[in-house]
């Protein structure tokens, strides 16, 4: 059983008997640290927290237990029930309200759920403000008689909306193109979000796991092996492609009409591909995990390119440093800050049917155009009987590149840079017990040689 805390939240195993996991008492500790931490400097009832939740099973029982211990501080509740990350965070900035809370794993198995804490911009906390909120003692000084309020809101139609009114998306073009699109929803909050976006624009909508129940017809996580029967009703319709989005509708993975898998990094590369068409001389910001044809693409269009920690916040952080118009991961996350300053699945989709559409492209002619290079994403498992000295691995690692005269960086873990144009990151994940190993060079045999070495070092400091 498994329970996290970091900057993306809170999230672990809804079932755990004694081992730690997301249980009632967890759930309620980490919403009252966060109310509380709210009520710094602000009374309870001069607070309002935006609730929502995806279709995990047990979504509704937990977005009720999160009203209710709000409420009962004194917190006023702005509840959308079924719905996407995106569209609270939306929410928040449009409905004034001071933060947000989405009860979701992400692209955790149905087993697995969470809490993903919002500021008062519709973003997720930083690492500082989060280390505050999961220190605040409790019980807390301020109290209240007065009771909360909660009111309920269906925000589908009004963030569609806005996604429609962005300079950037041509609605009359892909209304003219007359798509046809396989949508796999995940049985979650993408089989409403995603389909009620495509019909505003015209597509002709196949749908494939769109009830949205909780019953994920497959594995969440938007990757090929989870895809198969994606892939397999795009070729037989006939589509002009296929959309897969993750629980929440963050995260944005396509696939070509032939049945290929577009690939989930190449999802910021086409629309990064875009907008920096569309505004010259602009800045982009990927992370350190991210394909480096992000980069390629910047340099061909005269944009400047930032890399960032991996974490949904550390991307937005950079962009606003650097004033990027676009930025996001390779797990298929696109931010578009005319938009919001968070992953939007919604914003990615409008965003790129625009540029098929205008460039009258498909999506295998637009995969051609685009820089190749080969990845590996590796997970290994640390189990609670082992531990890994990452401090010592990275420490031997800075060693190495030193002796080889390897180029790295710390930002986040360690990312080397090798002499032949290839690149390996190291870092312990944000969201799950494992340290992740992503690996890109020209070529696959020059990938596995690097991952081999990699694994072998990595294996050195588990104990």
């Amino acid at each position: 059983m498994v329970l996290i805390k970091s900057i993306s939240g809170v999230r672990g195993t809804i079932y755990g008997g004694n081992a730690p996991h997301l249980c009632n008492n967890e759930i309620i500790k980490c919403v009252t640290q966060f109310a509380h931490w709210l009520t710094r400097e602000k009374t309870p009832n001069d607070i309002t927290v935006v609730i929502g939740r995806d279709g995990r099973k047990s979504g509704e029982y937990i977005i009720n237990l999160i009203g209710e211990t709000l409420m009962n501080i004194g917190v006023c509740v702005l509840n959308l029930d079924l719905t996407t990350t995106p569209s609270v965070q939306i929410a928040v900035i449009h409905e004034h309200c001071t933060a947000g809370i989405m009860v979701s794993a992400s692209h955790n198995p149905s087993n697995w759920n969470g809490l993903k804490l919002l500021n008062s911009k519709g973003e997720f906390l930083s690492k500082k403000e989060g280390e505050e909120v999961f220190r605040f003692a409790l019980p807390s000084t301020k109290k209240t008689n007065c009771l909360g309020s909660m009111r309920h809101m269906d925000y589908l139609a009004k963030h569609i909306e806005l996604v429609l009114q962005l300079d950037d998306i041509d609605v009359q073009s892909i209304k003219e193109r007359g798509f046809k699109i396989v949508v796999d929803g995940i049985n979650s909050s993408g089989g409403v979000y995603v389909p009620y976006l495509l019909n505003k624009i015209g597509v002709n909508i196949i749908d494939l796991n769109c009830i949205p129940d909780g019953n994920f017809a497959h594995n969440p996580e938007p990757i090929p092996e989870n895809l198969t029967d994606l892939c397999e009703k795009v070729k037989s319709f006939r589509a002009d492609l296929g959309i897969a989005v993750d629980p929440d509708v963050d995260r944005l993975v396509l696939v070509c009409e032939d049945g290929s898998f577009f690939g989930e990094e190449y999802t910021i590369v086409a629309v990064a591909k875009y907008i920096l068409s569309k505004h010259p001389k602009s800045t982009i910001v990927s992370n350190l995990s991210t394909t480096r044809a992000v980069k390629d693409i910047a340099d061909e269009l005269g944009a400047q390119h930032f890399e960032s920690a991996v974490g949904e916040i550390n991307v937005v952080e950079l962009m606003k440093v650097t004033k990027s118009i676009i930025g996001g991961e390779g797990s298929g996350g696109v931010i578009f800050s005319p938009s919001h300053y968070g992953r939007d699945a919604l914003v990615g989709i409008a965003l790129l049917l625009s540029y098929l559409s205008t460039s009258k492209l498909s999506m295998t002619d637009l995969k051609s155009m685009l820089p190749s290079y080969y990845m590996l994403k590796e997970k290994i498992h640390v189990h609670s009987d082992i531990s890994f000295n990452f401090k010592t691995f990275i420490n031997h690692q800075i060693t190495l590149c030193k002796q080889k005269n390897r180029e790295y960086v710390l930002t986040d873990g360690i990312k080397i840079y090798y002499s032949c144009g290839s690149w390996a990151h190291i870092r312990v994940s944000n969201t799950e017990p494992i340290v992740r190993l992503i690996i890109e060079s020209n070529n696959e045999e020059k990938t596995l040689d690097i991952k081999n070495i990699l694994i072998n070092e990595i294996n050195q400091f588990l104990q």
